[in-house]
């Protein structure tokens, strides 16, 4: 059974036990089974092997099903515990008694033998009154007594919970049955080894096709293609495994059992590792270029031949020879041109006889000297040379390259030469977009990581930051002697929170609220801020560039990004030094913006941070916008603040930009799109306008909301405040309470719940109530009400965590408008 192996795989120590000495000090001649010493040496033994057992294990003895239980079956019973020891089992497992009562009623009868069920679900109660779905793996044994009639004294059971084993269970098969259904859906094909052996875990329809249709899930790579032997593909595999190194090829040849000829393959092996970096399989992918290499192959030949056509004649024709772009001319044996046509002095700035004067060796590239001398080499043994590339120094002192084509005869190489320094520009271009791709996906799933972990953050301070304000109001009202200690707890918590926003931030989840504002005031208002956090030794300078755009953006999260800039600046200067804020507009031509992944063209609004301090190294520089990566010392950092930075410049829509020398200091750049629209300098932040706390008479809050603690917080926080409070766990209970009280005023909701969201709960009761108010909160952020980050117009929303303060103004807010 998989469960008994992973237990006995995790096992750890067990702590003290407990449960002897509770069996031994119970008076149990108040319970059915009588006092101790009647019992008979079946039951004896039989509570001597439960309790003894390193497995959560229970001994239900005669026709009522006397509960007894060792120390591993004590989480199982939750709350129950100790109370349902000695209990008859339908007492103790009362809620889901009708469901198990029959299997024990035939082991007692004798009827049958043992009862194993894996993973059955069970709806129980072991919290108070509060219901859950668990799932266990359960064995009914008999266990044997001479003196029972049918033989049989009680039933072993040995339970071990899966619940957890079958979430995660299920939400892996979703994730494998959505990440097959993509590469099901891909042109290449896919596959998934597993083991130093490979063994096929998976493949896409595409590989299935190349493979010939054979099958392959479960077996080897060597027992579904043993034709392989010899062709070096078993070990490629055993390479990439071994040692964790990619492998990428391209037209590779590869020969399959019944086919007369080579396929062509691009290749990829990429290794698969855990979350320990131990390699635990490969990935396989790539296309089949068949068609692609042999068409490729023919248009070389056939280029060839042209050339070498059009070389021939070329030099027989002089009017060719003169206007050709191309680089031409007859190369000797010691490496001299003795002739070249015009283009050399057009294109490279040489004449003739300077041409003549000089040897190849001596315009070459120092870099491409030696692979020139083995091409040309063969040439003096009748290969001719076909597209070899290489770089030719011009007069001015820059190099250009050239593809050359060369055709020996009669101890001469006549050579025609394409300048094809631009191809090979952009293909540097390219190269560099490839590495913007990698990088953006692997900042994309960080921030997917990071996501997750601010979520389930911020339902726990939700709770904290609740209950401690509901403390506090309740301490106004008498003993205050723990005030010190709930402020640094508020503190405390406030700090999680504020690690929770950069991790939103980064991630580009945070809900952001932009207006329309200039810069320009923002920057000039924070000065004297600034200032007072960066200290004496620090001189600011802004520059402040006239007639600046107006942006569309959260005006507070730049503030924020802005001093966390600042921040770094003063820290790369710790003698002092001058920090430097710009504002200029700018315009990012298509030329900059297709080296940014996702970055539009266009015109932006730019703010420069620049200090004058160590600089940053270039094997750092690339490594600044990862989470949690700093080079402060430990106490001195997150390594958040530029991943923060990174992550609310991007869900804006703009850009980042950072450039540094060592020894000179860095300059970090924001660029943020530009508002089409006229600056509006009514946008700028505001301080939190003081609104009445209290409710107003009789006013009604429906509280809705899957997390019990969280919903108990809010319910008791609202009561605080004079609120009529109704609560619910779901969307569904919800409507039941609506229909029992009749009146509400306004509904507070969580958006992500179980069955029915916090936003099909607000469109159903408006069903009812067309102008119900509603306000929202969740942990999550890219949900039914926030898109892309961005809130929509007109929805009322309170991120968790929030405080009583801040629940009472929204609250007033809503229900004043």
């Amino acid at each position: 059974m998989a469960e008994i192996d992973d237990a006995v795989a995790n096992f750890a120590p067990l702590p003290p036990r407990v449960m002897p000495a509770l069996v031994r000090a119970k008076d149990w001649s108040k319970t059915p089974l009588g006092p101790q010493d009647s019992w008979s040496p079946s039951l004896r033994l039989a509570v001597d092997i439960v309790l003894s057992s390193g497995f959560p294990m229970a001994l239900r003895w005669g026709p009522e099903f006397v509960l007894i239980y060792n120390d591993g079956y004590r989480p199982i019973l939750g709350d129950k515990h100790p109370w349902a020891l000695g209990r008859p089992a339908r007492e103790a497992w009362a809620e889901v008694w009708p469901q198990i009562e029959p299997f024990h009623q035939r082991i007692l009868a004798g009827d049958s033998e043992a009862v194993f069920a894996r993973d059955t679900l069970l709806p129980i109660q072991r919290h108070g009154e509060q219901w859950e779905d668990a799932r266990f793996t359960l064995s009914y044994s008999p266990t044997p007594d001479p003196t029972a009639p049918t033989g049989v004294g009680g039933v072993f059971v040995t339970a071990l919970e899966t619940t957890e084993r079958v979430e995660t269970d299920r939400r892996n098969s979703l994730e494998r049955q959505r990440w097959e259904q993509r590469f099901n859906q891909m042109p290449g094909f896919v596959a998934i080894l597993t083991g130093p052996t490979h063994v096929y875990d998976y493949v896409n329809e595409a590989y299935i096709a190349v493979a010939g249709g054979r099958d392959l899930i479960g077996r080897s790579v060597r027992e579904a293609f043993p034709e392989l032997e010899g062709q070096g593909f078993y070990e490629l595999l055993d390479g990439a495994y071994a040692t964790g190194e990619r492998y990428v090829a391209h037209g590779l040849p590869v020969r399959l059992a019944g086919e007369g000829e080579d396929r062509f393959i691009d290749l990829l092996y990429e290794p698969i590792r855990d979350d320990l970096g131990a390699v635990t399989g490969v990935f396989v992918g790539g296309y089949d270029a068949t068609e692609i290499h042999r068409a490729a192959a023919a248009l070389r030949q056939l280029n060839a031949d042209l050339e070498r056509l059009v070389l021939e004649r070329t030099q027989a024709r002089g009017m060719t020879w003169r206007v050709s772009p191309d680089l031409m001319g007859a190369l000797n044996a010691e490496g001299y041109f003795e002739t070249s046509n015009p283009a050399w002095q057009t294109l490279l700035g040489w004449s003739e006889a300077e041409v003549a004067s000089m040897s190849i060796w001596e315009l070459l590239h120092p870099d491409d000297l030696e692979r020139t001398r083995a091409g040309f080499a063969l040439t003096q043994i009748g290969q001719p040379a076909i597209r070899f590339p290489n770089r030719y120094r011009t007069k001015a002192g820059d190099y250009r390259w050239i593809s050359w084509v060369g055709a020996p005869e009669d101890g001469m190489v006549y050579c025609s030469g394409r300048d094809i320094t631009e191809e090979v520009t952009a293909q540097e271009q390219l190269e560099v977009a490839q590495e913007a791709l990698r990088q953006s996906q692997k900042m994309e799933a960080i921030g997917q990581l990071t996501g997750g972990i601010a979520h389930d953050f911020n339902n726990m301070l939700a709770i904290v930051i609740g209950s401690l304000d509901i403390a506090g109001r309740r301490l106004q009202r008498g003993d205050a002697t723990v005030g010190l200690y709930l402020d640094n707890a508020r503190e405390g918590a406030g700090r999680a929170a504020a690690l929770t926003q950069r991790l939103l931030a980064f991630s580009r989840q945070s809900p952001l609220a932009p207006t329309v504002a200039s810069v320009n005031t923002l920057v000039a208002g924070m000065s004297k801020l600034l200032r007072g956090t960066l200290g004496e030794r620090i001189e600011i300078e802004t520059v402040l560039a006239g007639g600046i755009w107006p942006a569309h953006v959260d005006v507070n999260q730049l503030e924020s990004a802005i001093i966390n800039l600042a921040v770094n600046g003063r820290d790369a200067m710790p003698d002092g030094g001058k920090l430097t804020i710009e504002t200029a507009n700018a315009h990012l031509d298509d030329c900059y913006a297709s080296s940014e992944l996702g970055l539009p063209a266009g015109q932006y609004v730019m703010i420069a941070v620049t200090d004058a301090g160590a600089g940053i190294p270039p094997d750092v520089l690339g490594k600044v916008f990862d989470p949690f990566f700093t080079t402060k010392p430990v106490g001195h950092g997150t390594g958040l603040g530029l991943s923060m930075v990174y992550g609310f410049a991007k869900q804006s829509g703009g850009h980042v930009r950072v450039y540094s020398e060592v020894g000179q200091g860095t300059s970090v750049k924001i660029y943020l799109p530009r508002h089409a629209g006229p600056p509006d300098q009514g946008t700028m932040p505001l301080r939190p306008i003081q609104l009445p706390t209290a409710a107003a008479e009789a006013e009604v809050v429906l509280v809705v909301e899957d997390e019990a603690r969280v919903r108990e917080m809010s319910a008791e926080a609202l009561r605080e405040l004079g609120y009529v409070v109704h609560t619910a766990a779901s969307g569904e209970e919800a409507l039941e309470v609506f229909d029992r009280v009749g009146r509400i005023d306004i509904l507070f909701t969580d958006i992500v719940m179980p069955g029915m969201t916090g936003r099909q709960l607000a469109d159903a009761l408006r069903e009812r109530v067309p102008d119900l108010r509603v306000l929202y909160t969740t942990g999550y952020t890219r949900n039914a009400v926030v898109h892309n980050g961005v809130l929509d117009p007109g929805v009322a929303f309170l991120p968790k965590p929030f405080s009583v303060g801040d629940l009472a103004l929204k609250l007033r807010s809503m229900l004043d408008s």
